[in-house]
Parts: C-alpha cells; structure tokens; sequence
C-alpha cells in the first residue's frame, strides 16, 4: 500500500501539489485521473522519486520514502516499475536486450538466468519471436508490451504508468488495459495508472483518485463514480468530456 500525507509541491512560487492525502491499494488497478495540467502527472513523478515533495510524506508500506538512507531507498527502487508514456526504450538494443537491461544493473543473475526472465516477462505481455527485433521494427502496441515486460523484469511490487494508451488506437489501448489489469492480479502488484481515458476507469478501474488544479477532489470505487458526480461538478465535468 502507498500512502499520500499533506503532500505539497512548489515549483517557485506555484503550488503545483496541494495538501494531497489519498491512498493505493496492493492488488487493484488504481488510476490517477483529471485533465492535462491538472498536477496528476507530477503527483505520480512525486510518488515514484523523479520529483522530491516540498513537504508531506509518500509511504511505501509506511517507509517515507523521500526520508529514507539511501541504501533503503535504492532497495525500494528495485521494487518499482515504470512504463513510461514514450516507452523510453533503448533504440539500439533489440527487444531482448531492453527487457535484460534492469536485470543487468539491479541483479546478480547468470546469463541463462536473466534469459529465462527475459522470456518469462515477454511471454506474459504476448510478445513470442521478438526478442532480436529492435523498437523501429515493432509497432506502436508492441513497444508499450515491452515496456511493461521491462518494468516487470524484476520481481517488483509497485507498477506505476504514465499514460499507457498515449497514441495508440482503441483496439490496442484495450489490450494494454487488459495486460495491466492481469499482471496487477497475478503478481499481487500496486499498480498507478496516470489516465484521462474514461474507457480504461470503466474497463479496469477498481480504486480512483481525481486531481483537480492540483488537489484531490475526489477518491473512491469505480462503483460509487457515478453517485460522486452528482455532488462534484468538476468530477462530472471531467467525465462527461473525456467521452
């Protein structure tokens, strides 16, 4: 579980992150939603260590992980994956290559450790025969696909996404959603999705935080969205528009 408390964040005198208080739940799809420069996406850079709060607390199984030695931070690293909105992914190392690399810098394994990984990872996304193929050779799809079996190549606990259907079409957009949801079950994983595609809420959202001009407006259940939006116009607002 991750935990927000009284998070705030100022770049100069702009208070981007606001008293922020919400919570991430082990095993579920929980989405980050609200419109562009609303703060969602610093609020996730500020969860995962890109970006360091102005004051409050980001807890990690009740570690406050901007406080932590460095020794303990950096094992809490290992332990977060990211799919980042362009992939980011190596252009010059194949498929193979780019799923090994964390394996590479953050673990001890042998060669045939590390392939036997490796594949696992690529198995689990449907990616067979693409190990020796480099990005410009896959599509738009397959390179999010190895980009989660890359943030999952260690044996992490938390998953975060930054816009994971970013560019893709609505066929694939539904292919990631349901790769994301799976692994979330499968390995018990706190996954964070930064989101405004409504489709993926209703398809896989199970835990929802709404960040509205850099605060929480909102947090709850797909279940109970609908009943919240009768009492928050800019919740409504934001739904109703992202359709």
């Amino acid at each position: 579980m991750i935990q927000l408390i009284d998070l705030n964040k100022f770049f100069e005198d702009k208070h981007v992150l606001q008293n922020i208080n919400a919570n991430f739940y082990p095993g579920v799809a929980n989405l980050v939603i609200g419109a562009s420069g609303g703060g969602k996406s610093v609020l996730v850079k500020t969860m995962v260590g890109l970006e360091t709060p102005t004051s409050g607390q980001v807890l990690f199984e009740e570690q406050d992980y901007h406080n932590l030695e460095y020794d303990k931070q950096q094992a809490l690293r290992r332990e977060i994956g990211m799919l980042f909105q362009g992939t980011a992914l190596f252009d010059s190392l194949t498929v193979e290559q780019n799923v090994e690399f964390p394996l590479l810098m953050f673990s001890e394994m042998s060669k045939e450790e590390r392939m036997e990984r490796v594949n696992l990872c690529l198995s689990k996304v449907n990616l067979h025969n693409a190990n020796q193929k480099v990005p410009s050779e896959i599509s738009g799809g397959m390179k999010k696909r190895v980009g989660i079996a890359r943030a999952i190549a260690l044996p992490i606990k938390y998953l975060f996404c930054d816009e994971p259907n970013s560019g893709l079409d609505p066929l694939t957009s539904r292919v990631i959603d349901n790769l994301l949801h799976d692994i979330t079950k499968e390995f018990g994983i706190t996954t964070i999705i930064n989101s405004h595609d409504m489709k993926t809420v209703k398809d896989i959202g199970e835990h929802i935080v709404f960040v509205h001009q850099g605060q929480k407006w909102w947090e709850g259940s797909k279940e109970d969205l609908a009943e919240a939006q009768k009492s928050n116009p800019e919740l409504h607002a934001f739904v109703m528009a992202s359709y």
